[in-house]
């Protein structure tokens, strides 16, 4: 089945809605759904968009302040009662401040809290490198029993939250701050460990998570007038990977470039690289922050300066394509 890609996806007109946005509509649908599902913020519940479920379930919300350490460590607690605890903070807080407490207390206890951490990539702006959390996604998909999420934009959003409410897993959720482009549809599938092609093509494989997915599309499309035929696919879990649909799209194109809003070193690209590394060796090119921190400036400034732009994106790209071969068993 072909994924629905909003019809606006490469139109300037393409509607825009922060992925935070889609998070908070999701939780207060969960609450709804479920009495058992309980939410905790560290003093950001309107940032986090954490507000809706806190006026709709006034009694089942935890203002803990910012004491990040002891927002999982109750968030832990109340998942050993039976509740389903989702916790909100900006990501440089946490997972940044409070990583050894989700070791300990939830991923050991294979406890399924939900870590929510809002405001993750360079695009947050001016805020500058302190908030600008990069290296969320290596520090989670390393902890043993935890799934890790970055949605593609707010739609998708909203429903990996209500998924990852039913998954019964500590699990890892990445929130973009800014208004992004939304690339797909009330209709789009969305599943824990699931990838989805939603551009087909033969000459090399575009891997994307989060806020690149939308960038890698843009990229798809310039690369056609350079002659080079891309495949998009969007990989919102980063952990469980969809190895076999990553693997069908790399075996089909012999090249992959990965894409994120993060550190190179050790997130998605990587997982991506240990993957073919032991069933299919090719080529990758690893796309992400390379060894640095972040810096202040508007969001789409830094966008085009880390070369996460589609039209930066699709430079490295055919500069890739052009120097490396395609890989064929």
């Amino acid at each position: 089945m072909s994924y629905p890609l909003n019809p606006l996806v490469y139109s300037k007109d393409v509607e825009t809605e922060p992925i935070r946005a889609g998070f908070g509509r999701g939780l207060k649908l969960a609450g709804e759904q479920n009495e058992n599902v309980v939410a905790l913020c560290a003093d950001l519940t309107e940032s986090t968009q954490m507000h809706h479920f806190k006026e709709a379930f006034p009694k089942r919300f935890i203002e803990i302040g910012i004491a990040e350490q002891n927002l999982v460590t109750v968030a832990s607690g109340l998942a050993r009662a039976g509740k389903i605890p989702f916790t909100s903070s900006y990501a440089a807080f946490s997972p940044g401040r409070n990583w050894e407490q989700i070791r300990t207390t939830a991923t050991l206890n294979n406890q399924p809290v939900k870590i929510v951490g809002s405001h993750a990539g360079v695009s947050v702006g001016p805020d500058g490198a302190t908030h600008q959390m990069l290296e969320d996604i290596a520090l989670m998909r390393v902890l043993p029993n935890m799934v890790v999420v970055a949605p593609g934009d707010s739609l998708e959003a909203e429903k990996a939250t209500l998924a990852l409410a039913g998954n019964g897993k500590p699990s890892y959720l990445r929130l973009a701050r800014e208004k992004t482009p939304i690339f797909s549809t009330a209709d789009a599938p969305f599943e824990i460990g699931k990838a989805y092609v939603l551009k087909e093509g033969r000459d090399v494989s575009l891997f994307g998570t989060g806020t690149m997915t939308y960038q890698l599309l843009v990229a798809a499309q310039i690369l056609e007038t350079k002659g080079i035929n891309a495949e998009v696919v969007h990989v919102p879990t980063i952990k469980p990977l969809d190895t076999e649909t990553l693997l069908a799209s790399a075996r089909k194109t012999g090249r992959v470039v990965t894409a994120e809003e993060a550190q190179a070193a050790g997130g998605f690209g990587s997982a991506v690289t240990e993957f073919l590394s032991d069933v299919l060796p090719m080529p990758v090119k690893r796309i992400g922050v390379n060894d640095r921190f972040g810096e202040s400036g508007t969001p789409s400034e830094l966008v085009e300066y880390f070369g996460f732009s589609g039209e930066k994106l699709a430079d490295t790209v055919a500069t890739f394509v052009d120097e490396m071969p395609q890989y064929h068993q």
